[in-house]
Parts: structure tokens; C-alpha cells; sequence
């Protein structure tokens, strides 16, 4: 199973975390059999390089914006601006939806940014608990 992203979707991710710099940037992404359609942006409440959370409010909002279109909420997404595309150890206690991708945009090359998914169960052993789901963008 892959995450399949269009262009057009992937470019507005990286323009959210380059937006959202020195802070990580984070939302969410709605969807249908594992391909992108709808990037909702949310606002990081805690305004930090090092960590993001999302208004419940405003989690919640989205959801049902998701649900009200009949789209699957496909992804969870954030940036790291100084680290790799890899989720640290708080990104795997806050997993809470062990059934989405969180999607990790890294800005440690300003240049070339990565785009990076992972299925994180958080209930187990981080070595067993991370599996890298491929992104593709598609044209």
C-alpha cells in the first residue's frame, strides 16, 4: 500500500511547512483508496520547531469536514525543520490513529525537501511499531 499524492497537493504541503518556518507546520489530508484529494491546513497551537499540536476544535472541525464529503481522513501531517523525514519520539506517543498515515515534510534540506509516511502503532516497541509507507507523487 502506498500514499499516492498529486503534484499540485504535494507542492501545497511543501509551501505549508516553507510558510510555516522556523515552526513545524501540521493538518491533515482527506482522501479516497490511499490517494490524496484534499489538504485541510490546521494551525499549530503550539507554534514550536520542535513539536505540533493541533486546536481539538479545530481536529474535529476537519474531521467532519472529511467525513462530510465523503472522503477517508488518509493522512496526518507535519514538518520537521531541522531533522530528517522520521518520526521522533513524541510524533509515536501522539499517534493516536494507528489506522492513518502521518505524513512527515523534512525541511533539514531547504533545497530539496522530503516527503516521508509511516504507519505508527504506538502501543508496541518503536523498532516494531514504525512502518514506512511509500509516497508517490503523481503528475
Amino acid at each position: 500500500m502506498s500514499l499516492n499524492i498529486p503534484a499540485p497537493l504535494a507542492r501545497d504541503l511543501v509551501d505549508h511547512a516553507e510558510r510555516d518556518f522556523p515552526n513545524e507546520c501540521c493538518g491533515m489530508i482527506g482522501g479516497r483508496d490511499g490517494v490524496a484529494e484534499v489538504v485541510y491546513r490546521a494551525t499549530n497551537i503550539e507554534a514550536s520547531p520542535f513539536m505540533y499540536v493541533i486546536d481539538p476544535r479545530e481536529q474535529l472541525r476537519i474531521m467532519d469536514e472529511i467525513d462530510d464529503a465523503g472522503l477517508d481522513l488518509l493522512a496526518i501531517y507535519h514538518s520537521h525543520t531541522r531533522s530528517v523525514a522520521y518520526p521522533s519520539r513524541t510524533d509515536v506517543e501522539l499517534a493516536f490513529f494507528p489506522q492513518v498515515h502521518y505524513l512527515i515534510i523534512s525541511l533539514a534540506e531547504r533545497e530539496t525537501p522530503d516527503l516521508r509516511a509511516f504507519r505508527i502503532a504506538r502501543t508496541t516497541p518503536p523498532e516494531d511499531g514504525i512502518t514506512e509507507v511509500p509516497v508517490v507523487v503523481n503528475d
